[in-house]
């Protein structure tokens, strides 16, 4: 079983002491180091070299987004979770420039917290379903308003599959979509299906990377 090596970024003690207290108890994480502002963390850098980091958005001097996309730069290969009480467009989008392999709230679970650390070490990326959801209406707004609507793939979305869309992110499961549209509910995961593939996506993560990469999504 390989260990994950991570340090810990909150300039709240109490924050890092709750995230150990919820970590403590798996034989596949070690907690290597903690910090509590971006000197200390470079600081620690010198010596321990972290599988994960997880990072807080408010640190004194320097951001969470700043510490990421320095890592980014120097250290590619440490992978960085995101985990804070900001959870606006702005703070994300900025987060996901800067490098962020996941973002958490703060509120998260500590079953998440691990989910989506193994994720992310895996090379793979997480956002939790408050995050994701928050990204995707934001992506629904600007294409309900034009914003760049002249993309091919974008345009090639139906007026149903825009409805659809929206509904889905207001958290409406397939057989109330299908009630208040009047169609079956294997006409909805038809739809959805086609939603992504016009888009040529998998996930809402990806869409995220769509929607940002396209300029769809202004800050």
């Amino acid at each position: 079983m390989n260990v994950i090596k991570i340090i810990l970024v909150d300039d709240h003690q109490i924050v890092r002491d709750g995230i150990k207290a919820l970590l403590l108890e798996n034989p596949n994480i070690e907690i290597i180091g903690e910090a509590q502002s971006a000197y200390e963390f470079f600081n620690l850098l010198k010596t321990q070299i972290p599988d994960v980091v997880l990072l807080d958005i408010s640190l004194p001097t320097m951001s969470g987004i700043e510490v990421s996309k320095i890592l980014s730069s120097n250290f590619p290969k440490i992978k960085k979770l995101m985990l804070s009480m900001y959870t606006s467009e702005d703070f994300i989008f900025n987060a996901i420039k800067s490098g962020v392999n996941g973002y958490l709230p703060k509120n998260t679970t500590r079953k998440e917290l691990l989910k989506a650390i193994n994720e992310v070490y895996n090379g793979r990326e997480y956002f939790s379903k408050s995050i994701s959801d928050t990204i995707l209406k934001s992506y629904l707004k600007s294409a309900k308003y034009g914003n760049n609507i002249s993309n091919d793939k974008l345009s090639n979305l139906t007026k149903r599959e825009h409805e659809i869309l929206l509904y889905v992110v207001e958290g409406i499961n397939n057989p109330n979509i299908a009630k208040k549209l009047n169609i079956s509910i294997r006409t909805v995961e038809t739809h959805k299906t086609s939603i992504m593939r016009k888009l040529n996506l998998n996930s809402t993560v990806d869409l995220v990377k769509f929607a940002i990469k396209n300029n769809i999504i202004e800050l």
